[in-house]
C-alpha cells in the first residue's frame, strides 16, 4: 500500500521535465463499443513530424488486476513520446466488475484500435510493441501467447514484440497454489476465481508454444519471489524455442520501483527498450 501511494504520489509530480518538448496528447479516445465507458478508453502521446511513421508502444498498467488508471502514467508517455515512440496508455476492466478474460479481451480490443487508427498520429501499424508491469504485463504477455483474444477482437497484423516489467502472474496456477491465503491472495481471487483449471487457463507461461515475437524481460532484485522465479523461467523457455530475449535483473529494486524509476525519462531501462525496439 505504502508502495503505491509512492507511485500516485510520483506521479502528480511537476512534470519539469516536459515543458521543452511539444508533445500531443489525445485523451480519453474510446477504443471500445460502449462510448464514453472510462474503462475502455485509452490516450495517446505522440509528436508531429514529417519523418517516416513511428515505432509504436502500447502500455499496460499494473495494480493487481483491481486498481491502477490511464493517467498515472502521463510521465511514461511522454517520455516515450519525447524519444521518438507513439505510446498508447490504456485503461481496461478491473475487478470485482470483471475477472482476467474480460481484462485480457479489452486490453486486446485496445490493440486492434491501435492498429485501425495509430497512422492518424504518426504511428506505424505494422511495428506495435506491447509493455506492461505487474498485472499489465500478465495481460500483455496473456493476449500475446493465447491467440484466442487477438483473433477475436479482430486484430490481423502481429505484435513486433513485448517488454515485460516486473511481470506478475506468468502462471497463476502456481502462485495461487502455493501462496500465503493474506489480503492479496483473497485479492486475487477475485480476477481468477477459486479454481485451478481457471488458474491455469489464465497463466501465459501455459502458451508459451505459440510465442515467436522478441521478448524483453525487466525483473528487480528486491521484487517478490514468484516474478523473479517465472521470469527466469520465461526466459529459459523462450531461449530453448530459439526465440529472440533478453533477461535484465535490476538492481536494488522493489516491485513497484521498477517501473516509478521511469519517472525520470534519463533513467537507463529507456534506453535499453529503445534499443530492443530498434533492434526488432
Amino acid at each position: 500500500m505504502k508502495a503505491r501511494l509512492l507511485l500516485i504520489l510520483l506521479a502528480f509530480t511537476l512534470p519539469i521535465f516536459t515543458l521543452s518538448a511539444k508533445i500531443k496528447v489525445a485523451k480519453g479516445i474510446d477504443y471500445g463499443a460502449d462510448k464514453g465507458k472510462v474503462s475502455n478508453q485509452l490516450n495517446v502521446y505522440y509528436t508531429v513530424s514529417q519523418e517516416k511513421k513511428k515505432d509504436v508502444l502500447i502500455f499496460i498498467h499494473g495494480g493487481s488486476w483491481s486498481s491502477g488508471k490511464k493517467e498515472t502514467y502521463w510521465w511514461l508517455g511522454r517520455n516515450f513520446a519525447r524519444k521518438g515512440l507513439v505510446t498508447v496508455v490504456i485503461n481496461y476492466g478491473l475487478a470485482p466488475e470483471q475477472q482476467y478474460g474480460q481484462m485480457a479481451a479489452d486490453c486486446a480490443n485496445a490493440v486492434k484500435w491501435v492498429s485501425d487508427h495509430i497512422a492518424d498520429y504518426g504511428g506505424n501499424p505494422e511495428r506495435i510493441f506491447l509493455m506492461g508491469h505487474s498485472a499489465g504485463g500478465h495481460l500483455a504477455e496473456l493476449i500475446n501467447a493465447d491467440p484466442q483474444y487477438l483473433q477475436t477482437a479482430g486484430f490481423t497484423g502481429k505484435i513486433s514484440g513485448v517488454i515485460l516489467n516486473d511481470a506478475f502472474g506468468l502462471d497463476m496456477n502456481e502462485y495461487l497454489s502455493k501462496a500465503e491465503h493474506d489480503d492479496n491472495y483473497h485479492n486475487f481471487l477475485r480476477t481468477f476465481t477459486s479454481s485451478p483449471e481457471v488458474w491455469t487457463k489464465g497463466s501465459p507461461l501455459n502458451y508459451l508454444g505459440n510465442i515467436r515475437n522478441p521478448h524483453l524481460i525487466f525483473y528487480g532484485e528486491n521484487t517478490y519471489p514468484a516474478i523473479q522465479i517465472q521470469s527466469k523461467r520465461m526466459y529459459e523457455q523462450l531461449m530453448n524455442q530459439q526465440v529472440p530475449c533478453e533477461l535484465q535483473l535490476i538492481r536494488h529494486k522493489k516491485h513497484v520501483g521498477m517501473i516509478s524509476q521511469m519517472i525520470f525519462g534519463s533513467n537507463a531501462l529507456y534506453k535499453t527498450i529503445l534499443d530492443f525496439i530498434a533492434g526488432h
